[in-house]
This record gives structure tokens, sequence and C-alpha cells, in this order.
């Protein structure tokens, strides 16, 4: 692995622990010509997710945009960074685990959804609000409404 810092093709591991449940391994890394030390994640990939947006255009999934849209959600919620870290797993096996290695937005928007609808309704409802394109404060209030009842 090359070294972030100096591009250094030489690090060794350090150090190496199991992390997000077994999902993952954590490894710290040190290189070994400018001796910077950094972290790295090792996940298993079980098949390469393409996702067909909406205009029909396919691209690569990338679990970090998903990560990000989650934590934007989350944002200031009091919510255990392991847990959204679970929840993340979770969506993207079970993307994984659908048949084709294809799926579309909206089936992520939704997976998405069920699981912040789990942790933390307010994030749940900050990202239905974009994720349903809500336009005026009173498709919030349906939505919710709905959501309560």
């Amino acid at each position: 692995m090359d070294c972030p810092f100096c591009r250094h093709q030489d690090t060794q591991v350090k150090d190496s622990r199991p992390c997000e449940d077994g999902a993952a391994i954590r490894r710290r890394r040190q290189c070994a010509s400018c001796e910077a030390r950094f972290t790295t994640f090792e996940r298993v990939q079980l098949r390469e997710l393409m996702v067909v947006k909406r205009n029909n255009k396919r691209s690569p999934f990338d679990r970090d945009k998903l990560e990000r849209s989650m934590s934007i959600a989350l944002r200031k919620r009091n919510i255990d960074p392991d847990m959204v870290q679970q929840r993340i797993n979770n969506i993207v096996r079970r993307l994984e685990s659908q048949g084709d290695g294809e799926t579309n937005t909206q089936d992520i928007g939704r997976l998405v959804m069920e699981e912040l609808s789990q942790i933390d309704k307010v994030a749940y409802i900050r990202y239905a609000s974009v994720y349903r394109n809500f336009r005026e404060a009173k498709d919030f209030g349906d939505f919710v409404k709905d959501e309560l009842d």
C-alpha cells in the first residue's frame, strides 16, 4: 500500500484488529521511508455493485457516498458511530445479496430510510425530506403526521 504522505510503496502493518462487528479489519501502518503512521480498513466485498440512476446511467456503488448521506441526516444527533457503521453494513449486505449486482437509487434510499427510522426519527425525517423531495413546509407536516399515526 502506498504511503498517503510521501507515496512510498513500502509500508508495514504495525497492528491489526477486527472492527465493525467483524465486518472489517482496521490496520495501523507505518511508512518505511517517512515513518508516518496511518490507518486503513479492509472489508469483504461480495460482488461489484452498480447503481442505476434515475436517468438510467450506471455508476459503481460508493460506500463513502452512503456514509456521507447518512452522516448529514444524523448531524448533531447523539448516535453511536459504531451503530451507524452497523446500519451501513446492513444496507451494503442487503444490496450485495440482491440477484444481479445492480440496484437503483430508489432502493438504496428506501433501505437508508428503513435503517434511519430504527435509530433516529429526526434523521429519518431529514433524509426523507431530500429523498422524497419535499418542496414546502406542508410536505414535512404531512409526512410526519403519516409517520406518527
